[in-house]
């Protein structure tokens, strides 16, 4: 035990893991009180169905914003951060102002294709027509939000994390607020919709306005003159933006889409036993979840420079601490599990409990292995995450159709938990065989070099 922690002690001294540790930190506590509050709130206030049907919604609007979303977060964190490094701040501001507005348009689109698509969606996924007003009201969110990924991502990679941090904290605030406001007073599925599109609303113009000022900072007062067509590779750079949309996509379909394809292919009830079941694991993901944009910039920076020692180091590191956490806490909801069920949410909701265990599964793995599909993007390889993705993925929704109806929503939750624990170790394997052949490369280029 003594070695133990004396190892745990020597690693947080290293300045690298201690600035992702830290950076993680700011984004933590707004993540934590928006997921345990808000959740737990809205489904005392409007029970398993209520709960269902605001998961339905939420969860329809953001995958129709990810369908076409090109994921600019990576495409930032992977470019800029890159320019940065190598202190080309034109081709830099090019590049972000590429991402800003490509991810403008798209979400235009995606809340004209949302408000267009309401009526079918309240129709045969959520079963309640009355629920079209609700739909186009939460779409609004997509307006607000136009360059959250681009912000988001820049912030990161100039490392203001603390500003995202205060971000997600008043957001979180916000939200959580009016939802009490809303239990306290009995309040209805409006009000409550109506929370999470101001705390998404804040979240999206805050990141703007605060990414705008630290690029005006950091590239220079004139960035958003840039003309595009400095940037450099740009079939590279459009090919890397389309693919992992597409990537996006197919996750999308597969991942992120579990409350929409239950709510189709049984009920919305359903639908509120595995959110509550879901949003219970997330409490293990929550303090993972920050290192994924933490880590990003760094994985790249070590990938520019060919400092292949100081990534596995890292990578190391960071796979002991989030594994730690992931067992210790997966452990607790296995003993503790079923009374949080019920202590937070209500009795109506117990049938979540099982739910939660098979999901505990595949998500303790990717938790532990966070960084798997960020490793790949950092060796520009976004078409590998994508191929696994989407062959597993279309593997999963067939069985999803076939499965899910006869077996229930228990059937969907393992379904995702295989998903995730088969692709996170593929495409963790690959990034770790990607740093070994570079390693190689590297060595037999510089023994030539020293023979010549």
């Amino acid at each position: 035990m003594t070695s133990l922690r004396q190892t745990v002690q020597s690693w947080m001294q290293d300045k690298l893991v201690r600035k992702v540790v830290r950076n993680s930190g700011y984004l933590l506590i707004g993540n934590t009180l928006s997921s345990v509050v808000s959740s737990v709130l809205t489904g005392r206030l409007l029970g398993v169905l209520g709960f269902g049907i605001t998961g339905t919604i939420i969860s329809f609007a953001s995958n129709i914003n990810r369908l076409l979303s090109f994921r600019m977060g990576e495409l930032v964190g992977k470019y800029v951060a890159q320019y940065l490094a190598e202190d080309k701040k034109d081709l830099a501001a090019a590049s972000l102002k590429a991402a800003a507005l490509t991810e403008t348009l798209t979400s235009l689109a995606a809340y004209i294709l949302l408000a267009l698509s309401a009526p079918l969606a309240a129709r045969y996924i959520i079963k309640d027509t009355t629920t079209t007003p609700l739909i186009i009201l939460y779409a609004l969110a997509l307006l607000a939000n136009f360059v959250t990924e681009t912000s988001t991502g820049f912030l990161q990679v100039s490392g203001h994390f603390r500003s995202q941090g205060v971000i997600t904290f008043v957001q979180s605030m916000a939200t959580a607020a009016v939802i009490v406001y809303a239990y306290i007073v009995k309040g209805d599925i409006w009000l409550v919709m109506g929370a999470y599109l101001l705390g998404k609303s804040v979240n999206g113009l805050a990141l703007a306005g605060v990414a705008a000022y630290w690029a005006r900072q950091v590239l220079g007062p004139g960035w958003l003159r840039t003309p595009l067509k400095s940037l450099p590779e740009r079939r590279k750079f459009w090919g890397f933006a389309v693919s992992t949309n597409l990537s996006g996509t197919v996750t999308t379909l597969v991942r992120d889409n579990e409350e929409v394809w239950i709510s189709l292919l049984i009920s919305p009830l359903a639908t509120g036993y595995y959110k509550a079941a879901k949003a219970l694991v997330n409490l293990v993901m929550t303090p993972i979840t920050p290192f994924i944009g933490a880590t990003y910039p760094e994985l790249t920076r070590a990938v520019a420079e060919k400092a292949w020692a100081r990534l596995r180091s890292l990578l190391r590191r960071l796979t002991f601490l989030s594994g730690a956490w992931t067992l210790a806490a997966g452990l607790g909801l296995l003993v503790l599990g079923r009374w949080l069920v019920t202590a937070f949410y209500g009795a109506d909701f117990a049938p979540a409990y099982p739910a939660m265990l098979i999901l505990l599964i595949g998500f303790g793995l990717a938790n532990t292995l966070y960084w798997n599909r960020n490793l790949l993007l950092s060796f520009n390889q976004p078409n590998y995450p994508l191929k696994v993705t989407a062959i597993l993925g279309f593997v999963k929704i067939v069985l999803t159709f076939l499965l899910v109806p006869v077996f229930g929503y228990l059937a969907e939750a393992a379904l995702l938990s295989a998903f995730q624990a088969v692709s996170v170790s593929l495409l963790a394997w690959r990034g770790l065989r990607e740093i070994k052949a570079q390693e190689h490369e590297n060595g037999t280029r510089t023994s030539a070099e020293e023979r010549g």
